[in-house]
């Protein structure tokens, strides 16, 4: 079963390496490919468990709450993700993604008293100097700056989702909590998208279906799913892997060759991750 996990959330962050490249393909702001991307993605997902199961079933009353709260984490950490990326590059915006594993393990210890070990604090500590290299200069007149610290914001948000999807494994299936999830982010982000003055050409909508099917339903059912058998710090160690999935994406598909401080914090993350994932006399 772990096995399985480890492919799911591989795929997962696949998937999610790829959404960041819509950010620069969509003619939108971020907040309307965020509300495009979950209205798609909870309506793929609501159709899909009234085909499976004929019904959408509902959650027990202690875990509605949480539900809605963790809805209102996502619609922000896609919101940071998205104009992070607008703000600076997908490279940026995939890096500082990538720290996301340092909130996860100094959180996860907290909520669920998980055991803080000394080679997970030295792992953080690697991410976020590889963060660091990536900055350009410390200004919040510079783009790159400010497209950083959104991005910050964004890996925060993942991690404290992360360990909030943790209560619900077990209980629910991937599909629906990520449809209550989602269909939460519609109804939160409906208020900023009335306040827009602008309207999706038919190309954006066609990105906006694959964005909300492929990246966004199938990708955080995935995500979800694999938390069952995979403890919250491995899923998160594996999310860096996003970086090189957007880098690459970034460089094959949209002519975005990254700097070498961008390469050189990549590095280092990508090393965390690999260092992190073997398992001793393998």
């Amino acid at each position: 079963m772990q096995k399985r996990a480890v492919i799911f959330v591989n795929i997962a962050v696949l998937l999610f390496g790829l959404a960041g490249l819509f950010a620069k393909w969509i003619q939108l702001p971020a907040i309307g490919i965020t509300f495009g991307r979950v209205l798609v993605s909870s309506i793929s997902l609501g159709m899909y468990m009234l085909i499976r199961d004929k019904k959408i079933p509902v959650p027990e009353k202690k875990d509605f709450l949480l539900l809605i709260c963790a809805g209102i984490v996502l619609a922000l950490h896609w919101w940071a993700f998205l104009e992070s990326i607008q703000l600076s590059t997908v490279a940026i915006g995939t890096i500082t993604f990538s720290s996301f594993p340092l909130f996860v393990t100094f959180l996860e210890p907290l909520v669920f008293r998980n055991k803080l070990t000394g080679k997970n604090i030295l792992y953080a500590i690697l991410i976020i100097l590889g963060v660091f290299i990536t900055i350009p200069e410390f200004s919040l007149e510079n783009k790159m700056f400010l497209g950083i610290t959104v991005g910050m914001i964004s890996s925060l948000a993942y991690a404290v989702l992360t360990l909030m999807n943790k209560n619900f494994v077990g209980k629910y299936t991937g599909t629906m909590t990520a449809f209550y999830e989602q269909a939460t982010a519609v109804i939160v982000l409906i208020p900023f998208i009335l306040q827009l003055d602008v309207r999706p050409s038919n190309a954006d909508l066609g990105l906006l279906l694959f964005l909300g099917v492929a990246t966004t339903a199938l990708a955080h059912t995935l995500f979800i799913t694999s938390l069952k058998d995979i403890p919250a710090q491995l899923a998160g160690i594996c999310s860096s892997m996003e970086t090189v999935y957007g880098i690459l994406f970034a460089f094959l598909l949209l002519g975005e060759a990254p700097s070498l401080r961008e390469l050189a914090g990549a590095v280092i993350i990508i090393g965390v991750v690999i260092l992190a994932q073997l398992k001793p006399g393998r």
